[in-house]
């Protein structure tokens, strides 16, 4: 059954009372028309409660908007949504990502995350090509999706919209990896659902590497916004020694700053007896708030992104499969994800808003009940990089 305006109906009751499901939700393709983001294709979703989201599917198939009746969730950079033929990958010593970075997904690999890095390509065999130039959190962001498939669909009486699609990452004497993305949402609901699977589709033995680039910006991230989350230790941050020097801790967020210097945390979180990791994002005056769930045996690593920068203000939450140190310090490790042809990722994500005062303390007491996170504002970081072993639960 769907839940809708305070009432619960079946699919015979929604269709007697509409003249098409548009007029409350589904799912709409569009092309955008003007400037930097003329050309992209874009699914506009609406699930009928207030939520209302869209997926760039030029973009790997991202999230651009996020909003909750009427309050936006997503951060939008000064950047726009750039059309993928003005994507600079290789520009700015790597750091041209940074001219194409917006919204509230930004999925980051499928070869590399993190910094920019020249790494050893031995495992491609072309004499031409001995190392490999990454930049900055990797390609797969601005390469179009093949679109497979979206819509509406009814499982009895639940529906769900829902979009699919395939991002291939390939090169000659290089990767070839498809990221298979599916993300739904139900007609009533206040979720989205995001599953992936990423395919070595060549015959080459392959790195691979993931992280999800969760941006939130205002109203929701605001002075006095709170950071949830099931925090076991403090690992690393970019700001040590002096954690205080921006007087900006992990936990409670500050207002825009001219000269806000942008500080990322590690945090080794504990995940729920499911194997969830729930992350949140709450902004209590406002009653509003998102959670970021992942699984830790899939994203064993959690970064915390401040960015309370003027004209630039976002937070973001990155489940990730590799310590912030990157693509060197996995190999030194023998942490590196390795693909052989056919082999595959999984990756499954709920992002959840919260809507009232209600909703925010029972997804406080869920994350608290799993552990407690440190009182402390600026904990010191441990430097404890635990182990990671990506052989167990996480393969396709």
């Amino acid at each position: 059954m769907t839940e809708l305006f305070g009432q619960t109906h079946d699919a015979a009751g929604l269709a007697a009372r509409t003249g098409n499901l548009s007029q409350i939700g589904g799912v709409r393709l569009v092309t955008c028309g003007d400037g930097l983001e003329r050309g992209i294709r874009m699914l506009e979703f609406r699930t009928g409660s207030g939520l209302s989201f869209s997926v760039l599917v030029d973009r790997a198939m991202d999230i651009a908007d996020v909003a909750h009746k009427g309050r936006a969730i997503g951060w939008h950079s000064p950047t726009g949504f750039r059309h993928p033929a003005l994507h600079e990958p290789e520009g700015e010593d790597g750091l041209g990502w940074v001219r194409s970075f917006s919204g509230f997904l930004a999925t980051c690999g499928l070869d590399h995350i993190l910094g920019p890095e020249e790494v050893d390509a031995s495992s491609y065999d072309y004499p031409r090509r001995n190392t490999v130039r990454h930049g900055l959190h990797g390609r797969v962001g601005a390469i179009p999706a093949r679109l497979t498939g979206y819509g509406e669909r009814w499982e009895g009486d639940r529906c769900i919209l829902w979009a699919e699609g395939v991002v291939t990452q390939a090169a000659v004497f290089g990767e070839v990896l498809e990221l298979h993305r599916q993300i739904e949402a139900d007609l009533g609901g206040n979720d989205i659902r995001l599953t992936d699977r990423v395919v070595n589709a060549g015959f080459s033995r392959t790195p691979h590497m993931m992280m999800y680039h969760v941006n939130i910006g205002w109203p929701l991230l605001d002075e006095g916004s709170r950071y949830l989350a099931p925090v076991g230790d403090v690992v690393w941050t970019s700001h040590a020694p002096d954690l205080a020097v921006q007087d900006t801790g992990y936990r409670i967020c500050t207002a825009p700053s001219a000269t806000f210097r942008e500080q990322v945390w590690e945090h080794a979180m504990v995940a729920d007896t499911g194997g969830i990791v729930p992350v949140a994002l709450v902004n209590d005056r406002l009653g509003l708030g998102i959670v970021v769930e992942s699984r830790r045996d899939q994203l064993p690593c959690a970064l915390e992104w401040q960015n309370f920068r003027s004209g630039l203000y976002a937070l973001g939450i990155e489940p990730a499969t590799h310590h912030v140190l990157g693509n060197r310090f996995a190999r030194d490790r023998d942490e590196m994800i390795w693909l052989e042809h056919g082999q595959s990722r999984r990756y499954d994500l709920r992002f959840s808003v919260l809507d009232g005062a209600k909703e925010i303390a029972v997804a406080e007491a869920r994350i608290s009940a799993i552990a407690r996170q440190p009182e402390s504002a600026f904990p010191a970081p441990s430097g404890n990089f635990a182990p990671l072993d990506h052989q167990i639960g996480s393969a396709g």
